[in-house]
């Protein structure tokens, strides 16, 4: 049992303590070219006249502990002021898009803190504006473990498939034939989603040191940090082709709207 010494120290050790705020952070600034829409992915409408960007938005307004969604665009997207879906208070839109994900998250992170609006111990949940399938169950999963864990975590799935390794004979890639190299040991392998989430201060010293990074999780890695991974739902895929699209309206019940 704690004396009264003991006990006053933890409590004040508590209070002292500064309570963490969650924002999210949507980089949305990509092209899609890879879709090969004529528009963006993130623009394409889901399901009942929502885009793909607004029913990921929707998904973190709905979440009362939630305090900013921070949507990040390119500085001439003419379509993103059409959206009524983003036109809610809590939702900050920022006309900074960069040439990589990592630079549109680091410009969305640097308009938080000109604007004043963040600490450096708050958590930044970055998630893809193409992965609408993100639900409350998972969010508040992965909002659990950050109680305890001070590095950070993000939404993972584990590798189902048996992956093979390409052959990397440079006769075989000359004539772009792809052949079995060998099945790589998938029993250690996760596939790696989002929200991927860190404190302000932390991610934002790690994306300045790492440029190349292709993740936040690595830019937290390549600083020394092994963030938790946490299970996540395979309904949470990332939109990158037409057929990825089809799927998950088919997964999340939905049809456009000209579709009877």
């Amino acid at each position: 049992m704690m004396n009264k010494g003991a006990m006053r120290k933890q409590v004040q050790a508590e209070e002292a303590t500064p309570v963490a705020r969650h924002f999210v952070l949507i980089p949305a600034a990509g092209s899609g070219s890879r879709f090969g829409a004529k528009v963006p992915k993130q623009y394409l409408e889901l399901g009942g006249g929502r885009t793909v960007l607004e029913c990921t938005v929707a998904v973190f307004l709905a979440e009362p502990w939630i305090s900013r969604v921070v949507v990040v665009v390119q500085a001439d997207d003419p379509l993103v002021m059409r959206l009524p879906g983003l036109r809610h208070p809590k939702v900050l839109l920022v006309r900074r898009g960069g040439q990589t994900r990592r630079d549109t998250v680091l410009n969305g992170l640097t308009a938080l803190a000109q604007r004043g609006m963040i600490e450096a111990h708050d958590w930044v949940h970055v998630h893809d504006a193409a992965r609408p399938g993100i639900d409350s169950a998972s969010l508040q999963r992965l909002a659990a473990y950050l109680e305890y864990e001070p590095c950070g975590a993000l939404l993972c799935v584990p590798v189902t498939d048996t992956v093979k390794r390409i052959d990397s004979r440079a006769s075989l890639a000359a004539n772009n034939e792809y052949r079995s190299g060998g099945t790589v040991d998938r029993s250690r392998l996760w596939l790696a989603q989002t929200p991927q989430t860190f404190r302000f201060a932390a991610l934002r010293k790690a994306l300045e040191a790492h440029p190349n990074v292709t993740d936040e999780a690595g830019a937290i890695e390549a600083e020394g940090g092994r963030p938790r991974m946490v299970a996540g739902t395979r309904r949470n895929l990332k939109i990158t082709t037409p057929e990825d699209l089809i799927m998950l309206r088919i997964l999340l019940g939905m049809k456009p709207a000209d579709v009877e």
